[in-house]
């Protein structure tokens, strides 16, 4: 697994895309995939935030704060956009980050998220990424660029 500071370092390009589409609105968006206790996945909207080069999670206490804990695999997808079909898809492990949590509470806020405080920070480390960009509408199949740590 590596940091998003290092897949940056390793493919710079995609990186840029990526993060491209995860922010494209201001505020870090898509869905975040965990695994239910009964092993079938639980899907979420969620707001990534890149902090110090390094992409963070702030979970509150939900279902998804309990898969975490018990299960630290994820996936994460961004949101479509209304305007491109692209796609950016990353999935690894989490690990618990608590002593970045406050610089990583205060840049959520800074980009317009809110916080009730009461979050688990957790680093997102990276196992693989995919990227997928398409022609104009109409268009399949995209061209697939990806990654593995």
């Amino acid at each position: 697994m590596k940091s998003w500071s290092e897949f940056v370092l390793e493919a710079p390009e995609m990186a840029a895309a990526g993060y491209a589409l995860m922010y494209r609105v201001g505020l870090g968006l898509g869905y975040l995939a965990t695994i239910r206790k009964d092993g079938a996945p639980r899907l979420h909207p969620f707001c990534p935030i890149i902090h110090a080069g390094n992409l963070y999670a702030l979970i509150a206490p939900t279902p998804k704060l309990a898969d975490l804990l018990r299960d630290p695999r994820y996936a994460y997808h961004t949101f479509p956009a209304e305007e491109v079909d692209d796609e950016f898809y990353l999935n690894g492990v989490v690990r618990r980050a608590d002593e970045v949590g406050e610089g990583v509470r205060a840049e959520f806020v800074s980009l317009g998220g809110t916080t009730t405080n009461d979050e688990v920070c957790f680093e997102l480390l990276l196992g693989s990424a995919m990227l997928a960009t398409y022609a104009p509408r109409p268009s399949w199949p995209p061209a697939y660029t990806t990654w593995r740590a």
